[in-house]
């Protein structure tokens, strides 16, 4: 077996990855490799966009440029693993899992805000705990210490978004909030999505 049966539970999320999923990305590594760029661009995308939504939060502009940043860098970092397997970046087409948490935001502030930044946690603290997993079972020795050398810079992502969560908001309306979406998030990744994808 490929597997070890304690795949890890990261800090909130409901429940762990699947090992039909560990094993669906290490045969589509291709396709993941091309998931994998789209994140990271709408990871980057995300953080700008909340730059741009709230100038005048400053502790809020500071880490997201830093995370910006870091994300293009880990866009392009992945860019070069496709190109060097020949991989054009192209289209592909999204689960339910983004837009679905996206449904979750509500519309009135301040409540988009404290929505928007738990959910981006919750994205990065699964992103940190699928790409451990294929950092551990990839065959692919230099694909494998690529995806173990991001597991850092997603632990920090998640902690920014719910630090920055703690900062603008009580503690227990933080808390409350972060434990009703996490339920959510992890029910949309209940089935497994039948394309290989990061969040799928």
């Amino acid at each position: 077996m490929l597997f070890s049966s304690t795949l890890p539970v990261v800090h909130t999320l409901k429940q762990r990855t699947s090992w039909a999923w560990v094993e669906q990305a290490i045969n589509h590594l291709d396709t993941i490799l091309l998931d994998h760029s789209h994140c990271e661009r709408k990871a980057a995308g995300v953080a700008l966009n909340l730059m741009f939504r709230y100038p005048s939060h400053g502790k809020l502009v500071r880490q997201l440029t830093a995370i910006a940043r870091e994300e293009l860098e880990h866009f392009e970092q992945v860019n070069q693993f496709l190109e060097k397997r020949g991989i054009p970046l192209d289209f592909l087409s999204s689960p339910p899992y983004g837009a679905g948490l996206k449904a979750q935001i509500r519309r009135l502030e301040p409540d988009r805000l404290l929505d928007s930044l738990l959910i981006s946690g919750l994205i990065e603290a699964r992103s940190h705990e699928r790409l451990g997993l294929l950092a551990t079972h990839c065959p692919e020795p230099e694909l494998a210490e690529f995806y173990g050398s991001l597991m850092a810079s997603e632990a920090r992502h998640y902690g920014i978004y719910w630090l920055l969560a703690d900062t603008y908001f009580e503690r227990d309306v933080f808390t409350r909030r972060l434990e009703d979406l996490a339920i959510v998030e992890s029910e949309l990744l209940a089935t497994l999505h039948p394309e290989p994808r990061i969040h799928g």
